[in-house]
């Protein structure tokens, strides 16, 4: 009799080649399992176990639960997504102690978008750092949970078995990525937070997110810039505020990273967004295209900031380019992906212009008002210096990408969609207009 590891073996190497008919041929042989009584079950055990197992080792290799669920649904599907997520929740229960919190924060937040899609999903562990319930979804890494993530998908054997081991496949061929923070289990996962940690309760952060709401809200596009620039200006007063606290403390913060997904359409450009918004906040940003984000190194403060920013301008970039469309002159020719990607393009890079001056601006008001210039200007030097350090240490064989513009109109109106309003927050020197072509 087939053993069903072999059996989920066989189908995984047939899945990785080009051999389709194959493929099938081994998908079958799953479908008939060991030919016992218990045969199925067996196959379903023998998947789990090694979906289990290929998530905790990708880990070490700098991959996070987002990270997985991520890429799961960019080159799979919804239903796929579905399952890492039951299966890190499995696998969540497997790991050795310590665990960090920021690691159960990121559990509890792809729970969560089970119960938002009506689907459910297997429960995260608590903040008290226990194990969880799997909420009657099925066993830890058993037969269970792939039988309850199929029940909850409502798709028969054969799909299910195929779409499993196309996760297996997925999981089990994800590179090695930058190690961005300690994974569960290392040494330095338990250290408490320090001095300047950005903290996500922060009475600025939230004033951030409602005016950011209300950018995100308006149908009057001077008025979301003017909301987003006076974001951004408490964003820079609070990294300051951060950065100096952080310096007086016995042992502050060191730089670290979040990523960003920058999917299609137009990942580019977004990308572009995204680096032009971590400028703006001392941060540096670095896109991997053929993974989907863009990893973004900073300050913690900073890195809040940034991920704030770009969800919320990601948003308006959107909404103004929809408007774009309507506003183009008759005959000016279709709507091109071109003239989109220039408007997106264009749009990024005066928005970075003018985050930029409301930044300056901050700095200049604080080194005068608040710290004087004499100690914060080391300070921001010396945190720069470090975020330049991590870059090359993480990204030592980065490239520039020469950003290509095909749509002079696109361009020049995603110029105007970024320039309507003047978003002088006080001090600093007129921002640089972007040519209106290439």
């Amino acid at each position: 009799m087939p053993d069903a590891e072999d059996l989920v073996a066989d189908a995984l190497a047939a899945v990785r080649g080009t051999d389709v008919r194959q493929a099938e041929r081994q998908l079958d042989r799953l479908m008939v399992g060991t030919g016992t009584a218990d045969g199925a079950t067996a196959v379903d055990a023998a998947l789990a176990r090694r979906l289990v197992r290929g998530l905790g080792r990708l880990w070490p290799r700098g991959w996070q639960p987002v990270d997985v669920h991520r890429i799961a649904l960019r080159r799979l599907d919804a239903g796929a997504a579905r399952l890492v997520r039951d299966a890190l929740a499995a696998q969540r229960r497997e790991q050795a102690e310590p665990v960090p919190a920021w690691w159960d924060d990121q559990l509890r937040a792809l729970a969560a978008l089970g119960h938002d899609d009506g689907r459910g999903s297997s429960a995260a562990p608590g903040r008290d750092g226990g194990r969880g319930s799997s909420a009657g979804r099925g066993r830890e890494g058993g037969p269970d949970l792939l039988a309850a993530w199929t029940a909850a998908e409502g798709l028969d054997r054969v799909d299910a078995l195929r779409v499993a081991v196309d996760v297996l496949a997925l999981v089990e061929s994800l590179p090695p990525i930058a190690v961005l923070r300690p994974p569960p289990g290392s040494t330095g996962t338990a250290l408490p937070r320090a001095a300047g940690t950005a903290r996500s309760g922060s009475p600025i952060l939230d004033r951030v997110r409602a005016l950011l709401a209300k950018a995100e809200s308006t149908t009057f596009p001077a008025e979301a810039e003017a909301l987003t620039a006076k974001a951004q200006e408490l964003i820079a007063r609070h990294s300051i505020d951060e950065a100096l606290l952080a310096a007086g403390a016995e042992r502050g913060d060191q730089p670290s990273g979040v990523r960003l997904g920058v999917d299609t359409p137009y990942p580019g450009a977004k990308a572009l967004l995204v680096q032009e918004v971590a400028a703006a906040n001392r941060c540096e940003a670095v896109w991997s295209d053929d993974l989907g984000f863009t990893t973004v190194l900073g300050w913690p403060a900073d890195l809040v900031a940034v991920e704030l920013l770009y969800t919320s301008l990601l948003v308006q970039a959107t909404a103004a380019m929809l408007r774009g469309r309507a506003e183009r002159r008759p005959g000016s020719g279709r709507r091109t992906k071109a003239w989109d990607e220039s408007f997106l393009n264009a749009f990024a890079l005066r928005i970075g212009e003018r985050l930029r001056a409301a930044t300056d601006a901050a700095t200049e008001a604080a080194g005068q008002t608040e710290a004087g210039a004499d100690r914060l200007l080391p300070v921001l030097a010396q945190r720069g210096e470090a975020v330049q350090e991590r870059l090359e240490t993480l990204f030592p064989g980065v490239t520039r990408h020469r950003l290509s513009v095909r749509d002079t109109d696109g361009w020049s109106s995603g110029t105007s969609a970024a320039d309507r309003a003047s978003l002088d927050v006080g001090g600093g020197s007129k921002p640089r207009q972007v040519p209106g072509r290439p």
